[in-house]
């Protein structure tokens, strides 16, 4: 874990190097109430197997640090890892929270896994944020900002001087994350991007990825201020015509993240595997031939 500092506050950063993954954990100093958010529950398609490293290591610090985990928040439904939130909401007794717009992600992707059965109402998880909404986290305010483009249903979560963005924004060198999945807009992208850039300058972007471009250390943060100077995609004096020409040749020349048919049907029953099946055994589905043509 990293560290970050804030008034009152302290981020804890864990990277997850097989998906490129950043998970946080959001304390506040003065209660210890804390809340955990985009955590990774490990896949490894090889072998189509799962396990907890990744959440196992956060909940060793949440009790090294003696905290009380109030939620367990995911800011939209992930293409490229699956969720750990329900395995951490029940080890730790942190209410599962998502945006409300995933009931619209949840009834495109029940189409493409025909899944006539599945709940499309978000009653998957505790609690469903709309926009504007507020919450805390012990004492510290926190409220919520609709962030559609990359998905429809991604939310950035704000607390004190942080943004939690996920798949919005990316580290300056990088850019911002596609726009071409089901339901996503490269419009509505910029939108949200400028929405998370109006914030103070010294605001904390926290991201949902980094890939180390160029081997370069990878990285998780940056501020406001460094992402309007530096962004290679949106920052100041980029238009949106110019980002949306260049989120579009850039995404259509992308294959699918490597474990996303696998991972939205986990992710849109709130993070949980599907049923077992008859002989005991759970499965998970492929489209075939949805989103062609395969790869030269």
């Amino acid at each position: 874990m990293i560290e970050y500092n804030h008034k009152g506050m302290t981020v804890a950063s864990l990277h997850d190097e097989r998906t490129g993954s950043f998970q946080y954990v959001v304390v506040d100093e003065t209660t210890k109430a804390a809340a955990i958010i985009d955590p990774v529950l490990d896949f490894d398609p090889r072998a189509g197997a799962t396990a907890t490293d990744n959440a196992d290591l956060i909940l060793e610090y949440v009790r090294a640090k003696g905290l009380t985990v109030e939620w367990v928040l995911d800011t939209h439904p992930h293409a490229d890892h699956f969720s750990a939130a329900p395995y951490l909401a029940e080890k730790t007794g942190g209410k599962t929270a998502i945006g409300a717009k995933v009931v619209e992600v949840q009834k495109l992707w029940q189409d493409i896994y025909c899944l006539p059965d599945l709940p499309v109402d978000g009653s998957q998880w505790d609690h469903l944020f709309a926009e504007g909404e507020q919450f805390t986290i012990g004492s510290l305010d926190a409220r919520v900002m609709l962030s559609p483009g990359h998905t429809l249903a991604s939310i950035t979560y704000v607390v004190g001087d942080a943004a939690f963005v996920h798949d919005t924004l990316m580290a300056p060198d990088s850019g911002t994350s596609r726009a071409d999945f089901p339901g996503g807009d490269a419009h509505a992208l910029w939108r949200s991007i400028r929405a998370i850039l109006g914030l103070s300058s010294e605001t904390a972007t926290y991201v949902g990825h980094d890939y180390g471009k160029d081997g370069r250390e990878v990285i998780g943060r940056s501020t406001v201020a460094e992402q309007r100077r530096d962004n290679i995609h949106v920052r100041d004096g980029i238009d949106e015509a110019e980002f949306v020409t260049t989120r579009e040749k850039r995404d259509a020349s992308l294959p699918l993240p490597d474990l996303m048919l696998a991972a939205l049907q986990v992710n849109i029953r709130g993070g949980r595997l599907p049923d077992a099946e008859a002989c005991g055994t759970v499965f998970l589905k492929v489209p075939l031939n949805r989103f062609g043509p395969a790869m030269k």
